[in-house]
């Protein structure tokens, strides 16, 4: 049975997030955005799914942050051939004992890298589903706890089409944010290559900052962040107004709206604050929204995007004009 984590202050959560941001920067360039809102993904107890063009770092960036956590990681290369049972193990005989015994997959870790995973096919997706909804996996009838905390991160490569199979919206939902890298600028992509050179190895060494103890105390802390009514009811507001945009035939369902206000609050004390803005709602709507809307056959002809249609609702959407808690007010859970 997992003991109950102590709750951290906002300063110390605060100050342990900027160490861990600092120490991943040190081996990944030019992400420090992307990986701002991963990291208070994972304080909100969720998934990460990366999706953008081959050789943007999106390994490298999900291994040093898992590392600079102090999260065992695993990374399973997805593949046509891969089976659910490569994920979640399988039972197997022992003759010595003339008995099944259940042999871990690598699902059993603090953080998971399932590299390509629309490259597997979607019964071996769905073996996650189990996995980052319960925290669980069910094998032979039995059901086994992954250990605490455990976090998905996925790659998704969205140039290539043939030999993939595209994330259905069940398993889409389930990451609590979509993030895009994006091509470094010019000066950024010349330090990755200064410092590939400096260091005369591929590996960049990333160190432990904290471990997953602290990890979940950081969580309890986030819990702890207050959340003015009016913040609560714009994220309602910008989740139903991207159900009625004319260009989205499912908007995001009330998880959606949800992971918003999850993200934003992680996104607060990340800051040093124990409070949410309407600027910190802002912020995480495209990554948390966008992959949770399914676009109108014609606005998908017409090459719309999901990312615009939810930065047009966020402009459209007024937000609370009180939302600012007082200073010296308690922090309410």
């Amino acid at each position: 049975m997992t003991s109950t984590p102590e709750t951290l202050p906002v300063p110390a959560v605060a100050a342990a997030g900027r160490a861990v941001l600092d120490e991943v920067a040190t081996a990944v360039v030019g992400m420090r955005e992307p990986l701002r809102v991963a990291l208070a993904a994972v304080l909100a107890s969720g998934h990460v799914l990366f999706e953008d063009v081959p050789g943007l770092g999106k390994t490298l960036a999900a291994r040093s942050l898992a590392t600079a956590l102090g999260l065992e990681f695993r990374r399973v290369q997805c593949t046509p051939d891969l089976l659910p049972s490569d994920i979640t193990g399988s039972s197997v005989f022992e003759p010595a004992t003339t008995s099944f015994e259940f042999r871990p997959g690598p699902v059993f870790a603090g953080l998971l890298l399932a590299d390509e995973i629309n490259r597997t096919a979607p019964k071996t997706q769905s073996a996650l589903l189990e996995a980052m909804a319960e925290r669980q996996v069910t094998v032979d009838g039995v059901t086994h706890s992954l250990p605490q905390p455990f976090h998905v991160f996925a790659t998704s490569n969205p140039v290539e089409y043939e030999g993939t199979y595209p994330l259905p919206e069940a398993q889409l939902d389930r990451f609590m944010v979509r993030l895009a890298v994006g091509y470094p600028d010019r000066e950024a992509e010349v330090d990755v290559l200064a410092r590939r050179l400096s260091r005369r190895a591929e590996e960049a060494p990333v160190r432990t900052v904290v471990d997953a103890a602290t990890l979940r105390s950081m969580q309890a802390g986030a819990e702890a962040v207050s959340v003015d009514p009016d913040v609560v009811r714009y994220c309602v507001d910008i989740a139903a107004a991207t159900r009625t945009h004319g260009a989205v035939e499912v908007g995001a369902s009330p998880r959606g709206s949800q992971a918003l206000v999850l993200v934003a609050r992680a996104l607060a004390i990340l800051d040093g604050r124990d409070f949410v803005t309407p600027e910190d709602v802002k912020t995480v709507g495209v990554p948390t929204l966008a992959h949770r809307i399914s676009l109108s056959p014609s606005a998908w002809a017409a090459g719309v995007a999901p990312q615009r249609v939810v930065a047009e609702v966020l402009a459209s959407v007024p937000g609370p004009t009180t939302a600012r808690r007082p200073a010296g007010d308690p922090v309410t859970p």
